[in-house]
């Protein structure tokens, strides 16, 4: 019997081993404005972050109002990881909490840069379908729901394709 050996590729201690796909992700965070949240803190924050999800090629959904945002945020693995650290120190934020980090063979908000679902509790759909939704306390697999039947439902007033 003969023993052939295989070339094999050796990382050196410094060289990260490296996958020849992105990996995509989904983030599911919610936190809470430190101030109000205003016409014109949404409108630069979402032109913030179409310029930025664009050259990082983020996508997602931003929903806000009732005192809180809860935002999906689809990309490669280490473009949603720096995000989520920018969220964290952003000062606009408080009580950041991390839902749902998870991998994904597609992108469900890949039309959107970022589309914005404004969540108030005069809505009918937030009224009977979530009369006492509170994303601190509902699984991800709840608060994902939600931000589906909110897109589904048409509330969302905004969007931004890539």
């Amino acid at each position: 019997m003969a023993i052939v050996e295989l070339p094999t590729q050796r990382l050196l201690p410094h060289q990260p081993f490296q996958t020849k796909t992105p990996m995509l992700t989904r983030l599911l965070y919610v936190s809470k404005p430190v101030g109000p949240i205003t016409t014109y803190v949404t409108a630069s924050l979402l032109e913030n972050s179409r310029v930025s999800n664009k050259k990082s090629e983020i996508t997602g959904v931003l929903c806000q109002g009732s005192g809180i945002y809860m935002q999906v945020l689809e990309g490669e693995r280490s473009a949603i990881n720096a995000l989520y650290s920018r969220i964290i120190a952003d000062t606009r934020h408080n009580q950041v909490e991390l839902l749902s980090f998870e991998e994904v063979d597609q992108r469900r908000y890949g039309q959107w840069s970022m589309a914005l679902v404004q969540l108030s509790v005069d809505d009918p759909m937030v009224q009977m379908a979530h009369p006492e939704f509170d994303p601190y306390s509902a699984t991800s697999n709840e608060a994902m729901r939600m931000i589906e039947e909110l897109m589904n439902s048409g509330t969302f007033i905004q969007t931004m394709i890539p």
